[in-house]
């Protein structure tokens, strides 16, 4: 592949299947930003939002590291957990690859806009 990409790799029987790293990344992106206290994803490049997203693959397994912006009144670590079921059973179901750690960082509050 002439590209920089990374892929993760799966064999079974009938041949191989080769999953994105970006397609891991924007798994992890709709994850996240469906738990409820996710105001965004902090990625530093608005063109793409997985950009603030990285995917490891260490040992057969995925380890995700994000950073999220927060909505102001939600509990950070209530918020962080859901984020991290979500995203860890949105890659297991979609790929069949087995997630290890789902590393989230809370970066920032968002207050709402007042009307």
């Amino acid at each position: 592949m002439g590209e920089s990409k990374d892929y993760v790799s799966r064999s079974d029987e009938l041949g191989n299947i080769h999953i994105s790293e970006e397609v891991l990344a924007a798994i992890s992106a709709a994850a996240a930003l469906e738990v409820e206290g996710v105001s965004s994803l902090a990625n530093p490049n608005k063109k793409n939002a997985t950009k603030g997203i990285h995917i490891k693959l260490e040992e057969e397994q995925v380890v995700v590291t994000m950073s999220v912006l927060m909505t102001y009144g939600h509990t950070i670590p209530e918020m962080g957990k859901a984020v991290q079921e979500a995203v860890k059973t949105a890659i297991e179901s979609m790929t069949g690859l087995t997630v290890a750690v789902v590393n989230v960082s809370v970066v920032g509050i968002v207050f709402p806009q007042k009307d």
